[in-house]
Protein backbone atom coordinates (compact mmCIF):
# COMPACT_ATOMS: atom_id res chain seq x y z
CA UNK A 1 0.00 0.00 0.00
CA UNK A 2 1.46 3.40 -1.02
CA UNK A 3 1.25 5.93 1.47
CA UNK A 4 -1.05 8.24 -0.18
CA UNK A 5 -4.01 5.43 -0.44
CA UNK A 6 -5.78 4.97 2.70
CA UNK A 7 -8.48 1.67 2.64
CA UNK A 8 -11.84 2.48 4.02
CA UNK A 9 -14.46 0.79 4.93
CA UNK A 10 -17.63 2.44 5.01
CA UNK A 11 -21.38 1.55 5.73
CA UNK A 12 -24.22 0.96 3.21
CA UNK A 13 -27.70 0.03 4.52
CA UNK A 14 -26.06 -2.13 7.04
CA UNK A 15 -23.45 -3.79 4.76
CA UNK A 16 -20.12 -3.08 5.52
CA UNK A 17 -18.02 -2.02 1.65
CA UNK A 18 -13.88 -1.22 1.01
CA UNK A 19 -13.10 1.07 -0.72
CA UNK A 20 -9.58 2.73 -1.44
CA UNK A 21 -8.89 6.47 -1.37
CA UNK A 22 -6.09 7.74 -3.17
CA UNK A 23 -5.17 11.13 -1.80
CA UNK A 24 -3.43 14.21 -3.95
CA UNK A 25 -1.10 16.77 -2.88
CA UNK A 26 -2.13 20.52 -3.45
CA UNK A 27 -5.63 21.00 -1.98
CA UNK A 28 -7.97 19.91 -4.96
CA UNK A 29 -11.36 20.77 -4.20
CA UNK A 30 -12.91 18.44 -6.91
CA UNK A 31 -12.40 14.64 -6.59
CA UNK A 32 -12.95 11.87 -8.99
CA UNK A 33 -15.30 8.64 -7.41
CA UNK A 34 -14.63 5.63 -9.91
CA UNK A 35 -17.95 3.54 -10.19
CA UNK A 36 -17.14 -0.03 -11.56
CA UNK A 37 -19.94 -1.91 -13.44
CA UNK A 38 -20.46 -5.12 -14.52
CA UNK A 39 -18.43 -8.33 -12.96
CA UNK A 40 -15.80 -6.30 -12.06
CA UNK A 41 -14.02 -4.68 -8.49
CA UNK A 42 -12.15 -1.75 -7.86
CA UNK A 43 -8.84 -2.70 -9.58
CA UNK A 44 -10.44 -2.92 -12.64
CA UNK A 45 -9.58 -4.60 -16.38
CA UNK A 46 -6.01 -4.40 -16.78
CA UNK A 47 -5.47 -2.73 -12.68
CA UNK A 48 -7.30 0.03 -15.35
CA UNK A 49 -8.67 1.64 -12.00
CA UNK A 50 -6.01 1.17 -9.89
CA UNK A 51 -3.49 2.86 -12.30
CA UNK A 52 -6.23 5.36 -13.29
CA UNK A 53 -6.97 6.35 -9.61
CA UNK A 54 -3.24 6.67 -9.00
CA UNK A 55 -2.66 8.65 -12.00
CA UNK A 56 -5.56 11.75 -11.30
CA UNK A 57 -3.74 11.78 -8.13
CA UNK A 58 0.20 12.16 -9.35
CA UNK A 59 -1.76 14.95 -11.04
CA UNK A 60 -3.25 16.72 -8.05
CA UNK A 61 -6.80 15.26 -7.94
CA UNK A 62 -7.63 12.93 -5.04
CA UNK A 63 -9.71 9.69 -6.47
CA UNK A 64 -11.49 6.96 -4.40
CA UNK A 65 -12.35 3.10 -5.86
CA UNK A 66 -14.73 1.38 -4.28
CA UNK A 67 -16.78 -2.63 -4.69
CA UNK A 68 -20.32 -2.16 -4.48
CA UNK A 69 -22.58 -4.82 -2.58
CA UNK A 70 -21.75 -8.24 -3.39
CA UNK A 71 -18.53 -7.45 -5.20
CA UNK A 72 -14.98 -7.90 -4.19
CA UNK A 73 -14.46 -7.60 -0.45
CA UNK A 74 -17.54 -5.54 0.05
CA UNK A 75 -20.64 -7.71 1.65
CA UNK A 76 -24.13 -7.91 0.92
CA UNK A 77 -26.10 -9.31 -1.94
CA UNK A 78 -25.04 -8.70 -5.40
CA UNK A 79 -26.79 -5.56 -7.14
CA UNK A 80 -27.66 -4.77 -10.80
CA UNK A 81 -26.00 -1.92 -12.24
CA UNK A 82 -29.38 0.06 -12.19
CA UNK A 83 -29.40 -0.52 -8.77
CA UNK A 84 -26.28 1.04 -7.39
CA UNK A 85 -28.26 4.46 -6.20
CA UNK A 86 -27.25 3.85 -1.92
CA UNK A 87 -23.45 2.09 -3.10
CA UNK A 88 -22.73 5.47 -4.44
CA UNK A 89 -24.64 7.92 -2.25
CA UNK A 90 -22.26 5.33 0.53
CA UNK A 91 -19.39 6.07 -1.28
CA UNK A 92 -19.82 9.91 -1.83
CA UNK A 93 -20.36 10.60 1.91
CA UNK A 94 -17.21 8.24 2.61
CA UNK A 95 -15.06 10.59 0.06
CA UNK A 96 -15.93 14.21 1.01
CA UNK A 97 -15.65 12.66 4.77
CA UNK A 98 -12.62 11.81 4.20
CA UNK A 99 -10.93 14.20 1.98
CA UNK A 100 -11.84 18.26 1.97
CA UNK A 101 -13.89 18.46 -1.34
CA UNK A 102 -16.41 21.26 -2.58
CA UNK A 103 -17.67 18.52 -4.84
CA UNK A 104 -16.81 15.09 -6.92
CA UNK A 105 -16.94 13.92 -10.75
CA UNK A 106 -18.48 10.18 -11.09
CA UNK A 107 -15.97 8.48 -13.21
CA UNK A 108 -17.81 5.50 -15.28
CA UNK A 109 -17.26 2.68 -17.98
CA UNK A 110 -20.53 0.87 -19.43
CA UNK A 111 -22.84 0.15 -16.60
CA UNK A 112 -20.89 2.21 -14.68
CA UNK A 113 -21.49 5.00 -17.06
CA UNK A 114 -25.08 4.40 -16.91
CA UNK A 115 -25.31 3.57 -12.86
CA UNK A 116 -23.39 7.07 -12.61
CA UNK A 117 -26.92 8.97 -14.60
CA UNK A 118 -29.10 6.92 -12.65
CA UNK A 119 -27.51 8.49 -9.88
CA UNK A 120 -26.30 12.18 -10.70
CA UNK A 121 -28.86 13.76 -10.78
CA UNK A 122 -30.12 13.53 -7.48
CA UNK A 123 -27.20 14.62 -5.69
CA UNK A 124 -26.39 18.50 -5.73
CA UNK A 125 -22.57 17.07 -5.05
CA UNK A 126 -21.62 15.89 -8.20
CA UNK A 127 -20.13 18.17 -10.21
CA UNK A 128 -19.62 16.55 -13.35
CA UNK A 129 -19.65 12.99 -15.25
CA UNK A 130 -16.79 11.08 -17.46
CA UNK A 131 -19.00 8.72 -19.60
CA UNK A 132 -17.30 5.78 -21.40
CA UNK A 133 -18.92 3.33 -23.81
CA UNK A 134 -22.24 3.94 -22.16
CA UNK A 135 -24.19 0.93 -21.59
CA UNK A 136 -27.60 1.39 -23.51
CA UNK A 137 -28.46 -2.49 -24.37
CA UNK A 138 -32.20 -3.09 -25.63
CA UNK A 139 -32.25 -6.50 -27.96
CA UNK A 140 -33.83 -4.15 -30.99
CA UNK A 141 -30.71 -2.03 -30.50
CA UNK A 142 -28.17 -4.62 -29.83
CA UNK A 143 -29.15 -6.64 -32.91
CA UNK A 144 -29.36 -3.33 -35.04
CA UNK A 145 -25.54 -2.50 -33.95
CA UNK A 146 -24.72 -6.53 -34.98
CA UNK A 147 -26.03 -6.56 -38.44
CA UNK A 148 -24.40 -3.22 -39.23
CA UNK A 149 -21.30 -3.97 -38.05
CA UNK A 150 -20.60 -7.51 -36.90
CA UNK A 151 -22.52 -9.02 -40.41
CA UNK A 152 -20.92 -6.10 -42.40
CA UNK A 153 -17.55 -6.88 -41.29
CA UNK A 154 -17.99 -10.52 -41.82
CA UNK A 155 -19.26 -9.99 -45.09
CA UNK A 156 -16.13 -8.40 -46.40
CA UNK A 157 -14.16 -10.62 -44.54
CA UNK A 158 -11.34 -12.49 -47.01
CA UNK A 159 -11.87 -15.95 -44.58
CA UNK A 160 -15.96 -15.30 -44.35
CA UNK A 161 -14.97 -16.10 -48.29
CA UNK A 162 -12.35 -18.44 -47.86
CA UNK A 163 -14.73 -20.81 -45.47
CA UNK A 164 -17.49 -20.50 -48.48
CA UNK A 165 -15.17 -21.47 -51.32
CA UNK A 166 -13.76 -24.41 -49.07
CA UNK A 167 -17.24 -25.60 -48.05
CA UNK A 168 -16.13 -24.78 -44.23
CA UNK A 169 -19.57 -22.57 -44.17
CA UNK A 170 -22.34 -23.22 -41.75
CA UNK A 171 -24.87 -21.97 -43.97
CA UNK A 172 -28.04 -23.24 -41.95
CA UNK A 173 -26.61 -22.10 -38.26
CA UNK A 174 -25.83 -18.84 -40.23
CA UNK A 175 -29.62 -18.44 -41.78
CA UNK A 176 -31.03 -19.46 -38.58
CA UNK A 177 -29.14 -16.76 -36.66
CA UNK A 178 -29.60 -14.07 -39.14
CA UNK A 179 -33.12 -14.59 -38.82
CA UNK A 180 -33.13 -13.85 -35.57
CA UNK A 181 -31.25 -10.71 -36.02
CA UNK A 182 -33.52 -9.55 -38.18
CA UNK A 183 -36.74 -10.60 -35.86
CA UNK A 184 -35.57 -8.54 -33.61
CA UNK A 185 -34.42 -5.56 -35.83
CA UNK A 186 -37.93 -5.16 -37.40
CA UNK A 187 -39.67 -4.92 -33.74
CA UNK A 188 -41.62 -1.44 -32.99
CA UNK A 189 -39.40 1.22 -32.59
CA UNK A 190 -38.95 2.78 -28.31
CA UNK A 191 -41.26 5.51 -27.89
CA UNK A 192 -37.99 7.77 -27.24
CA UNK A 193 -40.29 10.92 -27.49
CA UNK A 194 -43.01 10.20 -25.49
CA UNK A 195 -41.07 11.14 -22.11
CA UNK A 196 -40.57 14.22 -21.19
CA UNK A 197 -39.33 15.42 -17.15
CA UNK A 198 -39.10 19.16 -16.51
CA UNK A 199 -38.21 19.22 -12.68
CA UNK A 200 -35.81 16.79 -10.88
CA UNK A 201 -37.72 13.91 -9.99
CA UNK A 202 -37.44 10.60 -9.63
CA UNK A 203 -37.33 9.16 -13.24
CA UNK A 204 -39.21 6.07 -14.31
CA UNK A 205 -37.21 2.41 -13.31
CA UNK A 206 -39.41 0.87 -16.08
CA UNK A 207 -38.67 3.33 -18.98
CA UNK A 208 -36.48 1.14 -21.75
CA UNK A 209 -32.59 1.98 -20.82
CA UNK A 210 -31.99 4.38 -23.30
CA UNK A 211 -34.95 6.74 -22.98
CA UNK A 212 -34.62 6.40 -18.66
CA UNK A 213 -30.63 7.02 -19.37
CA UNK A 214 -31.99 10.15 -21.62
CA UNK A 215 -34.25 12.08 -19.16
CA UNK A 216 -31.11 11.34 -16.34
CA UNK A 217 -28.90 12.74 -18.50
CA UNK A 218 -31.51 16.15 -19.38
CA UNK A 219 -32.49 16.17 -15.40
CA UNK A 220 -28.41 16.41 -14.38
CA UNK A 221 -27.32 19.50 -17.06
CA UNK A 222 -23.41 19.89 -16.03
CA UNK A 223 -20.72 19.07 -17.79
CA UNK A 224 -19.99 15.90 -18.55
CA UNK A 225 -16.99 14.27 -20.79
CA UNK A 226 -18.49 10.97 -23.24
CA UNK A 227 -15.45 8.85 -24.78
CA UNK A 228 -17.08 6.36 -27.18
CA UNK A 229 -14.00 3.66 -28.59
CA UNK A 230 -14.40 2.50 -32.36
CA UNK A 231 -13.84 -1.01 -31.63
CA UNK A 232 -16.85 -1.58 -29.36
CA UNK A 233 -20.34 -2.83 -30.27
CA UNK A 234 -21.07 -1.46 -26.89
CA UNK A 235 -20.36 1.84 -28.34
CA UNK A 236 -21.76 1.42 -31.62
CA UNK A 237 -25.15 0.67 -30.10
CA UNK A 238 -24.86 4.13 -28.37
CA UNK A 239 -24.06 5.73 -31.26
CA UNK A 240 -26.96 4.28 -33.38
CA UNK A 241 -29.51 4.80 -30.42
CA UNK A 242 -28.05 8.73 -30.79
CA UNK A 243 -28.78 8.39 -34.34
CA UNK A 244 -32.19 7.20 -33.83
CA UNK A 245 -33.14 10.11 -31.34
CA UNK A 246 -33.14 13.56 -31.80
CA UNK A 247 -33.42 14.47 -27.97
CA UNK A 248 -30.18 12.52 -27.68
CA UNK A 249 -28.79 14.94 -30.50
CA UNK A 250 -29.70 18.23 -28.66
CA UNK A 251 -28.48 16.96 -25.37
CA UNK A 252 -24.94 15.63 -26.67
CA UNK A 253 -24.65 18.87 -28.49
CA UNK A 254 -25.11 21.53 -25.62
CA UNK A 255 -21.63 23.40 -24.61
CA UNK A 256 -21.39 20.91 -21.25
CA UNK A 257 -21.10 18.20 -23.31
CA UNK A 258 -17.58 17.57 -24.45
CA UNK A 259 -16.96 14.29 -27.14
CA UNK A 260 -13.65 11.69 -27.55
CA UNK A 261 -13.75 9.69 -29.95
CA UNK A 262 -11.34 7.11 -30.27
CA UNK A 263 -11.35 4.84 -33.33
CA UNK A 264 -8.63 2.45 -32.67
CA UNK A 265 -9.91 1.60 -28.95
CA UNK A 266 -11.21 -1.76 -27.92
CA UNK A 267 -14.26 -1.38 -24.56
CA UNK A 268 -12.23 -1.24 -21.72
CA UNK A 269 -9.19 0.43 -23.57
CA UNK A 270 -6.86 -2.45 -23.01
CA UNK A 271 -3.33 -0.76 -24.28
CA UNK A 272 -1.12 1.16 -21.98
CA UNK A 273 -1.23 3.80 -24.63
CA UNK A 274 -5.23 3.99 -24.98
CA UNK A 275 -5.48 3.76 -20.83
CA UNK A 276 -2.97 6.60 -21.04
CA UNK A 277 -4.97 8.89 -23.19
CA UNK A 278 -8.21 8.35 -21.61
CA UNK A 279 -6.30 9.49 -18.17
CA UNK A 280 -4.71 12.43 -19.88
CA UNK A 281 -8.23 13.20 -21.46
CA UNK A 282 -9.59 12.64 -17.98
CA UNK A 283 -7.32 15.02 -16.12
CA UNK A 284 -7.19 17.76 -18.40
CA UNK A 285 -11.13 17.85 -18.53
CA UNK A 286 -11.21 17.54 -14.60
CA UNK A 287 -8.95 20.73 -14.23
CA UNK A 288 -10.95 22.53 -16.51
CA UNK A 289 -13.96 22.46 -13.92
Amino acid sequence: MRRNEMPMVFDCQGDQLLGIVHLAEGGARVGVLIVVGGPQYRVGSHRQFVLLARYLASHGIPAMRFDVRGMGDSKGGERRFDQLDADIRSAVDCFMASVDLKSVVIWGLCDAASAALFYAYQDHRVAGLVLLNPWVFTEQGSAKTFLRHYYLQRFLSSDFWRKVFLFKFDFIGAIVSFADILKKVVKGPLQASAVSTSSAVHIDDGLPLPVRMRECFKQFGKPVLLILSGRDLTADEFRLVVADDSVWQALLSDPLVTKRDFPEADHTFSSAEWRDRVADWSVNWIRAL
